[in-house]
């Protein structure tokens, strides 16, 4: 990423022909991208092909924008790395994707509306808008003129579970974010969003969610695709095969840098991360790759590290095997017989829960 910054715009579409009265659309995706995985790239997909069989938009171009290293969380590879994997990634796959990095160069955290704010000023302000091929129907001349891009935030179904949850988001950012732009959602094929939510008649009916319905576009995921980054970096940390899982183009870019061979014991730091979260919220919106002021991460399930959980049960026995070694045989059999009371209680504790 060194250099001065340019701004992507060299796969953006013109509106011509059939589509020249429809409305530019440009999705964008933030998210950690450590690594980027098929499902990431298929989100893309989904968005695009609702817009064209069932809106008045037509989709221009897409982009992912990688978050920049004070994001400081579990598994993170440094920006440098995931921007380049994004880079590769769609060069080698898609033919409409970009990947901007300005996200991932700025110094601070930076919450999702100033991102969706950043490609509108590209777009429309700087750019002029999208390239439309407009034909005089007397003379059969065509011209280019330019029409406002409309920017969404793409997103997984857990983004609007977040944003209905309340004290989560800045209340100025949802309206920022779904009065202004709007988003399109991917649902998880295994789950149901509450439809209540939305409605003008429930008790959320003052909600940004109720207020800006027409402005979300909800997909529904028919062919199931679990994949994570998180399980990725497990399975790369544990000598598995990634293959189909992410581009080989990643993988080869992986193996070179020798990226998540081991684990990252990093920890985010609240203050840092979610100012304006809930701190017992944290590992949900985590989960859902959703903080306030957060780029809305993409069926992202990164802080759910089995391994390290794994490592840490492994260091606990060996602990608990070498003080009940320096004990007295007295002494050992009455830790154990403490150890089994606890272990019973522990799993009574579970049942009841």
């Amino acid at each position: 990423m060194d250099g001065p910054y340019t701004f992507p715009t060299h796969r953006l579409a013109r509106l011509e022909g059939a589509n020249a009265d429809k409305t530019p659309l440009v999705l964008v995706a933030c998210g950690s991208y450590s690594p980027v995985t098929f499902l990431h790239l298929r989100l893309f997909e989904m968005a695009r092909d609702d817009a064209h069989f069932n809106t008045s938009f037509h989709v221009v171009g897409g982009y992912l924008s990688p978050v920049n290293d004070k994001y400081n969380k579990l598994g993170l590879a440094s920006a440098k790395h995931r921007v380049a994997m994004c880079d590769q990634a769609v060069s080698d796959t898609s033919d409409w994707l970009m990947v901007d990095p300005w996200e991932a160069r700025q110094p601070r955290y930076l919450p999702t509306a100033q991102v969706l704010d950043h490609f509108d000023h590209e777009l429309n302000t700087v750019r002029g808008g999208a390239d439309v091929v407009v034909r005089d129907p007397r003379t059969g001349e065509t011209r280019v003129e330019k029409r406002r891009v409309r920017v969404m935030l793409l997103a997984g179904s857990d983004l609007i579970l977040t944003m209905s949850e309340p004290g989560v988001w800045a209340e100025k950012d949802l309206h920022h974010i779904l009065g202004i732009y709007g988003c399109y959602i991917i649902e998880r094929s295994e789950s149901e969003l509450d439809q209540s939510i939305f409605s003008s008649s429930s008790v959320h009916s003052r909600s940004p969610l109720a207020l800006y319905r027409h402005n979300i576009h909800m997909v529904e995921q028919t062919v199931r695709n679990d994949v994570s980054s998180t399980k990725v970096r497990l399975f790369i940390r544990k000598g598995m095969s990634v293959k189909y899982l992410i581009p080989s183009v990643v993988i080869r870019y992986i193996n070179r840098h020798g990226l998540y061979r081991t684990a990252d014991r990093r920890r985010s730091s609240l203050a840092q991360v979610a100012p304006t979260a809930s701190p017992s919220l944290v590992p949900t919106l985590r989960e859902s790759g959703a903080l306030a002021d957060d780029s809305a991460v993409v069926f992202e399930d990164d802080e759910g590290d089995e391994a390290e959980k794994e490592r840490e049960k492994e260091r606990r026995v060996e602990r608990e095997r070498r003080e009940g070694a320096s004990l007295s045989p007295a002494h050992a059999d009455q830790a154990q017989q403490e150890q089994a009371g606890g272990d019973v209680e522990m799993i009574a504790s579970t049942s009841a829960s």
